[in-house]
């Protein structure tokens, strides 16, 4: 059945593109195969306009042109129905070809997959297709991933792209038990391989940041308009980075089992090995390092300062109470 219908919707944009004249409903049902095995005018009429419907729904531009008899006639002219010349540079595509990937678990995925066959069809190399973008460079074996995994990714970008509030579950790092975030959600950014949501959190009546992989349940929508205005440059990243101690000015110093914690080793201003299993290392420390290592559990021991030491403490201490 789908694949008749494929069919026919076909032949049909073909006659329509094809004519250099309108045609009438009555020349459409003699040239179209389906159309004349139709059991009736009333069953053809029924499908031809669904047909149409369909076709003007895929973004096929059809006239319907009166002529001087009376009668009704439909075309699609070409110029009408031709895209402009496609032009990207190396950048441009291989942005491109790295947006798609966000779709890949998301309910886009198919859109995003036809959008970039189209693009491919018409000589453009996207990344990901194994071309090289200029001859000088070769093209990296490396294929760049965008993960979007959380179940809260697609209905908060929905969120952000309507402009409606949200409401979910939330877990801090320290925390046993997650808490009802009411939240006007604004943008949506990943950085270092998560993803996170910033937005008005409207019982603390302040700009709040959110790690998706912390929300527990399902994220539900909410009536209603936004009652804070959306800043014209939202610095998700910014806040995120003071929290992992990006902007430090001091260093901490910690112990980390062997063959663990690789991102706290990339980071390292100092590697020194200590023996059975142990390495010793010096990182910046800033305002939020303590929530980081204490992802780490038993990998990381803290040593100085003795602030940040109590502060992964506590918190380690208030998980094991959950």
């Amino acid at each position: 059945m789908a694949i008749a219908k494929a069919e026919r919707l076909m032949n049909l944009a073909l006659c329509l593109l094809g004519t250099r004249r309108p045609l009438t409903k009555r020349e459409l049902r003699s040239s179209i195969e389906a159309y004349i095995e139709a059991s009736s005018d009333d069953s053809f009429n029924r499908m031809f306009e669904r047909d149409k419907d369909d076709l003007r729904e895929l973004g096929l531009v059809i006239e319907t042109v009166e002529g001087i008899e009376g009668d009704i006639g439909y075309l699609a002219r070409r110029d009408s129905n031709r895209l402009p010349p496609i032009t990207l540079d190396a950048e441009e595509a291989a942005a491109l070809g790295l947006a798609a990937k966000i779709w890949q678990q998301a309910r886009l995925a198919g859109a995003a997959s036809g959008a970039l066959q189209k693009l491919r069809a018409a000589g453009m190399p996207l990344a990901g297709d194994g071309a090289d973008y200029d001859a000088g460079q070769p093209h990296s074996a490396l294929e760049p991933r965008i993960p979007a995994h959380e179940a809260a990714f697609e209905p908060l970008m929905l969120a952000c792209r309507d402009r409606r509030p949200v409401v979910f579950d939330y877990r801090k790092s320290n925390a046993a038990h997650p808490e009802q975030r009411q939240v006007e959600p604004w943008i949506l950014e990943c950085w270092r391989g998560h993803w996170y949501v910033a937005g008005w959190d409207r019982e603390r009546q302040a700009e709040r940041v959110f790690r998706l992989s912390r929300i527990t349940g399902k994220v539900r929508s909410r009536q209603g308009a936004f009652t804070a205005p959306v800043p014209d440059h939202v610095t998700v990243r910014n806040t995120v980075e003071s929290w992992a101690g990006e902007t430090a000015t001091g260093t901490a110093r910690i112990r980390l089992r062997a063959e663990h914690g690789y991102p706290l080793r990339a980071r390292a201003l100092t590697v020194r090995e200590l023996g059975d299993g142990w390495d010793e290392l010096e990182i910046p420390n800033g305002h939020g390092l303590d929530a980081w290592l204490v992802e780490f559990g038993p990998d990381v021991v803290v040593l100085e300062p003795a602030e940040l030491r109590a502060d992964v403490i506590d918190r380690l201490r208030a998980v094991a109470k959950g």
